[in-house]
């Protein structure tokens, strides 16, 4: 259950005393008008004053409290239905009563719930004109229309406020929906299918404007071993450490994502080769440099494949591949280096 289907009731509960409330002064109007006997004034006070208590206290304590706030939400549209004979068919504030608590599942945010609640609140209007066949009294004095206003209008903008905070607070939680796909947690840096579709956009826009752009593929030399030899709780420790370099090691506009495993990749839009390897090299330094506190006596290393984009590569896994050549070319060599291709020959090496 989400947190905020389970704490429905309380966002409803102040919506719930303040359109009763606003519909009890209506009510109250009307029964003056008519001249009402006690008991009506008693029902109103139930139903507009106490009801919305009642009904808190009934979905706090509920096991489920949405399910629980959707039942009051349905009795709320019965005790508008019954109101409607009991006010004698008063016409302005019958409407307004009814086309309010409607309007009160629209913005409740349950799944056709409005059209749930309209079986009940004509059943119980149905019901009560059958019981007490009320003579009906359509016309409105002014002090009945003066109070029927502030629920139409007081209730109305309560209610689209509390539906602009929902829909705010709803958008933020997409928004960091959408930041966490995109972010690897364990690194901080960009997701493989973000990290993608970036690298496939910067392909298409060379293609388009043969402005540079290179790729960097980082693998993590003997990490397999630094698991065996220390455990996956200070391999962790590693991924989080290089992942850290990359992302200070980069430029404002570079993309760094983590691939899978212990690789991470590079995206260096408008950057010759040369500037990429520039980049590659401080990246490589840096992890080369790196030492664990609880570990000081573990040496990590990297190896780096570079590969400019080109115009014959027609895919990202072209580009993608040569990248992987010149990284496999860097391990041959003896690792711990940086490893450039792509352009027409079998590419160049960065040593140490």
């Amino acid at each position: 259950m989400t947190l905020q289907r389970h704490r429905i009731h309380r966002r409803i509960y102040p919506l719930r005393i303040l359109g009763m409330a606003l519909g009890g002064l209506s009510i109250a109007a009307v029964l003056h008008q008519n001249q009402a006997p006690l008991a009506l004034w008693a029902t109103m006070v139930a139903t507009c004053l106490a009801w919305p208590h009642l009904a808190y206290l009934h979905a706090r304590l509920s096991p489920d409290p949405h399910r629980a706030e959707a039942r009051n939400l349905l009795i709320d549209s019965a005790i508008a239905g019954a109101w409607v004979p009991l006010m004698q068919f008063c016409l302005l504030p019958s409407v307004v009563l009814v086309m309010v608590t409607t309007f009160d599942k629209l913005s409740s945010g349950i799944r056709r719930l409005w059209l749930q609640s309209l079986p009940g609140m004509a059943g119980a209007a149905l019901l009560l004109t059958l019981w007490l066949q009320p003579q009906p009294r359509l016309e409105s004095s002014l002090t009945v229309v003066l109070c029927a206003l502030p629920l139409l209008i007081v209730h109305t903008f309560a209610v689209s406020v509390a539906s602009y905070r929902l829909i705010r607070t709803v958008s933020r939680q997409n928004q960091q929906l959408e930041e966490l796909r995109r972010t690897d947690l364990q690194t901080g840096l960009y997701s493989r299918d973000h990290w993608l579709q970036q690298a496939q956009a910067a392909l298409d826009a060379f293609q388009a404007s043969a402005r540079p752009v290179c790729l960097l593929i980082i693998d993590i030399d003997h990490f397999k071993s630094i698991n065996d030899q220390y455990g996956h709780t200070v391999g962790d420790e590693v991924i989080r450490a290089v992942g850290l370099i990359i992302r200070q090691s980069v430029r404002a506009h570079d993309w760094a994502g983590r691939y899978g495993g212990d690789e991470f990749t590079v995206l260096c839009p408008q950057a010759t080769r040369d500037e990429a390897q520039d980049i590659a090299q401080r990246i490589r330094d840096r992890i080369e440099g790196l030492r664990l506190r609880e570990q000081p006596q573990l040496k990590v290393s990297s190896s780096i494949g570079l590969a400019a984009a080109q115009p014959r590569y027609q895919s990202l896994r072209e580009w993608m591949n040569a990248a992987d050549a010149a990284l496999y070319r860097a391990k041959h060599a003896g690792r711990n280096q940086v490893a450039a291709g792509g352009d027409t020959g079998p590419g160049r090496l960065a040593p140490a």
